[in-house]
């Protein structure tokens, strides 16, 4: 066991940060159908071992250490060693993460298929900002994406794995319009069950499914109501976020029948022109009692929020989406001192912060 920690240890000592630049998509490798073109087939063939003994060691540890408030030093390891192999440049093409990504996701589609909730929520992390979640009366989806923003059709969730997983849900809710939290394949397949879809305005504008999606006044403290395939119905407010000063966030609260009451952030930002945006998150928690807060992770000042909304529970997100430059895939350690976060003292302050990875889920109990 020492030896394994010392390892572990090891690892986390050589992170470090990089140059800052503007996020770019990994482009699809080249080079004879090797994941790394610039390395030759013994080196590729070394990194996929290497990638599959850390996550064959990242799926024991989850299985034994599964998501708690305050994790211990075993979970976070765990997720050091998925840094250590989703921060490799084509990590996506590689059999490996592939085999992971649809592993997890299997084991989470399996549970939502058998899993009633008769008291609170449970949770269930997708990926990147993709988030579940199951009430005794409904099943909402919010940024559901397959995960296409990789670059590799191996690593993007297959049709079958799409359609299970909508099937299980009963409304989508998107935040705004960049494709790793907007994915037209997700949304087609709630539209054609017959399942809404909400989104700004700015999504799929000039598309033909542009009609076919619920379009909510993005007006703060405005409950509206939702109406489902049905009749059930959800009061609604959609605040009126930003990602850029070029792209609209919408920060949907949901208030279910039982009265449990799930924000989800989105890419919301608060940076510059944005700041503005403070003016309503300051104020939310003084018009609702919330439930579950899902933050992205990278925001700026998460802190000042998490205040704005005080939750009974945090569930943060967007680490690791594939689609951004390795040195702009939020590791889960944060990376706090050169993005400028405070995402870390987020975690050490009162509030109850519950990471999950790919395909797990949390039960939260009002």
């Amino acid at each position: 066991m020492r030896i394994f920690l010392c390892i572990f240890g090891l690892l986390f000592l050589g992170f470090s940060g990089c140059e800052k630049a503007v996020a770019q998509m990994v482009q699809t490798p080249g080079g004879g159908g090797l994941p790394d073109p610039q390395l030759s087939q013994k080196d590729n063939d070394y990194l996929d071992r290497q990638a599959k003994v850390f996550l064959d060691s990242v799926q024991a540890l989850l299985a034994v250490y599964p998501p708690v408030i305050r994790e211990g030093r075993e979970r976070g390891l765990a997720k050091l060693l998925m840094d250590a192999v989703f921060h490799e440049k084509y990590a996506a093409f590689r059999k490996p993460s592939q085999e992971f990504f649809h592993s997890q996701t299997d084991q989470l589609i399996k549970v939502l298929e058998k899993t009633n909730v008769k008291k609170g929520a449970i949770i269930w992390k997708i990926y990147n900002m993709g988030f579940i979640v199951r009430t005794k009366s409904v099943t909402v989806a919010f940024d559901l994406v397959r995960g296409a923003t990789s670059g590799s059709p191996d690593f993007t969730l297959s049709a079958e794995e799409t359609d299970r997983l909508v099937k299980q849900c009963d409304v989508l809710f998107i935040s705004h319009k960049h494709n790793d939290h907007a994915d037209k394949i997700v949304a087609e397949t709630f539209l054609n069950s017959g399942k809404p879809v909400i989104s700004p305005e700015q999504v799929w504008k000039d598309d033909s499914i542009f009609s076919r999606i619920t379009h909510l006044e993005r007006v703060s403290e405005k409950v509206q109501k939702l109406r489902l395939s049905d009749n059930r119905t959800l009061d609604v407010v959609i605040y009126p976020g930003h990602q850029l000063t070029s792209a609209i966030n919408n920060v949907s609260m949901i208030t279910t029948a039982e009265g449990i009451t799930i924000a989800h952030a989105g890419d919301q930002i608060n940076e510059g022109e944005m700041m503005g945006d403070f003016e309503w998150i300051d104020q939310v928690s003084k018009n609702h009692k919330v439930d579950i807060l899902m933050p992205n992770a990278w925001t700026t000042d998460i802190c000042r929020i998490v205040r704005g909304f005080n939750p009974a529970l945090v569930v943060p997100g967007h680490e690791i989406e594939l689609g951004h430059t390795v040195w702009d895939r939020l590791p889960f350690w944060g990376d706090d001192k050169y993005l400028e976060l405070n995402y870390a003292d987020l975690k050490r302050s009162k509030y109850p912060v519950v990471v999950l990875v790919w395909g797990e889920s949390y039960h939260y109990n009002p």
